[in-house]
């Protein structure tokens, strides 16, 4: 069976939030090889308990009324209500500190890539500079403390987004 796309999270294996696993889904009772390691929010415990393949087409959010993203960024970002669906149930989430927030442009969710690397980072160029700028009130020099000494998956955390029209590059942040 040919791995599930998913067309806001491009590539989740190397995110880290689905792995390799004989890991038996809970919502398809299949062992297909690979389980979701990532958030779900539900009244059931579902961590490394569900399949991509019951993410992707949509049955695990209607068998447990699970999300695995936060559909609120998205709606106050006025992105349609059918992309901020697709984004919470049908998408794999990401792991931050606090809470996740899926960034939008051009109208439309952005692509996550994971943790931002060094270079990502410290070669942002100015248009996503300036939108991380906006989007946290914050000016150059705050930039340059909350930068300095960036390693992925620590504190603070930088996450990539890509717009999938413009393909600008976006960071989301946070931190412990």
């Amino acid at each position: 069976m040919e791995f599930p796309q998913f067309r806001y999270h491009p590539d989740p294996i190397h995110s880290g939030v689905i792995s390799k696993s004989e890991e038996t889904c809970i919502c398809c009772n299949q062992a297909r090889g690979f389980i979701y390691t990532g958030p779900v929010y539900a009244v059931e415990n579902l961590s490394e308990r569900l399949c991509p393949w019951c993410i992707a087409n949509g049955e695990a959010a209607l068998q447990f009324e699970a999300t695995f993203s936060d559909p609120c960024p998205l709606l106050y970002q006025e992105i349609p209500e059918n992309i901020a669906a697709e984004v919470a149930e049908r998408t794999p989430g990401y792991t931050s500190w606090q809470q996740e927030e899926w960034l939008s442009h051009c109208n439309d969710a952005c692509e996550f890539h994971g943790d931002a690397t060094q270079a990502d980072v410290k070669n942002a160029s100015i248009e996503t500079k300036q939108r991380w700028f906006l989007d946290n009130n914050a000016d150059e020099a705050f930039w340059q403390t909350v930068t300095e000494g960036y390693m992925p998956q620590g504190s603070p955390a930088f996450y990539k987004f890509k717009c999938r029209h413009c393909q600008i590059i976006l960071l989301g942040w946070d931190c412990a």
